[in-house]
């Protein structure tokens, strides 16, 4: 682990953090020690009222990411980086998870620098693992960023929460927000699996609407393809999502092949996302004053 200057911040007194591999520590002497798997907590007081993914979750997207089905939504986030930006210098991942798709831009771009936010710590386990050369911090996104204005160069959003006004004071001048969202029909085939999520067909379109007057959509692409999952590998999709909070029919092909009909069977499986791009319509940077209004809701 270690910390570029000047890009993250004091959650207590918002001077700069600066550390080595064991700690974090402001100019007041406020000090947050790395966990031993290599993460850092940097939420405060009671932290956050929001639950992370389980332990659980993280083994089935570890699974489910591991098997290479969702290897053409990566290349896709890299090339779009490739096209927007060039060659980042810092790039973070709000939402990051298991650091999957940070891990794909740092091979693509080995001088980037990989910052992963993530409420849960069991996936920022997993993170820290494959991003040994950057940090991973435990943050609650719909918070005030931990990190300084106009210093991220792309900031990633995966399926994850968004905070546009904090995204968009942290960006770059010339730095874009590279988000994805699901279609609707995505993951369809899973039904005998576990009850799936209702994806509202507006989606991509209130992402766009939650950035107005801060950022604009400069690209959106869909990207659909069908997967082909075994029954076990079908578990792990439902389960590392949010349908996983929800009561579900659970399967083991490897002790029940027979609790679904054709259970020993593969299944075929809709991958339906959208991929869009937003960035300051004119370069010039949001003035360091803007924040989110006192009592306003900043997940969108």
């Amino acid at each position: 682990m270690r910390a570029l200057p000047a890009l993250l911040v004091c959650p207590v007194c918002r001077l700069a953090l600066a550390g080595d591999d064991r700690s974090l520590t402001c100019g007041n002497g406020h000090r947050f020690d790395a966990a031993r798997q290599g993460y850092v907590n940097l939420l405060t007081g009671r932290g956050s009222p929001f639950d992370g993914d389980t332990a659980e979750m993280v083994d089935a997207r570890d699974t489910f990411l591991g098997s290479g089905h969702y290897a053409p939504l990566r290349k896709a986030v890299v090339s779009a980086v490739r096209r927007h930006v060039g060659s980042p210098a810092v790039v973070l991942d709000a939402g990051a998870g298991t650091g999957y798709y940070l891990e794909g831009i740092v091979a693509s771009f080995p001088g980037a620098f990989p910052l992963a936010l993530d409420i849960s710590k069991p996936a920022l386990r997993r993170a820290a693992r494959r991003l040994p050369g950057g940090i991973s911090i435990v943050w609650d996104v719909w918070r005030s960023l931990p990190v300084s204005d106009g210093s991220v160069d792309v900031l990633l959003n995966v399926f994850a929460p968004r905070n546009p006004v904090e995204f968009t004071r942290i960006l770059a001048p010339d730095g874009c927000v590279v988000a994805v969202t699901p279609r609707p029909g995505h993951l369809a085939g899973l039904e005998t699996v576990g009850p799936l999520l209702a994806v509202p067909d507006q989606k991509a379109d209130d992402v766009t609407a939650a950035f107005h007057g801060l950022l604009v959509e400069v690209a959106r692409e869909d990207l659909d393809y069908v997967m082909t999952l075994p029954r076990e590998l079908a578990e792990s999709a439902l389960v590392m999502g949010p349908a996983a909070r929800h009561p579900r029919k659970r399967l083991d092909a490897r002790t029940a092949p027979d609790a679904v009909p054709g259970a020993g069977d593969a299944l075929e499986v809709e991958a339906r996302f959208t991929l869009q791009v937003l960035a300051r319509s004119t370069g010039e940077p949001v003035p360091a004053a803007l924040a989110v209004p006192a009592g306003a809701d900043p997940h969108v």
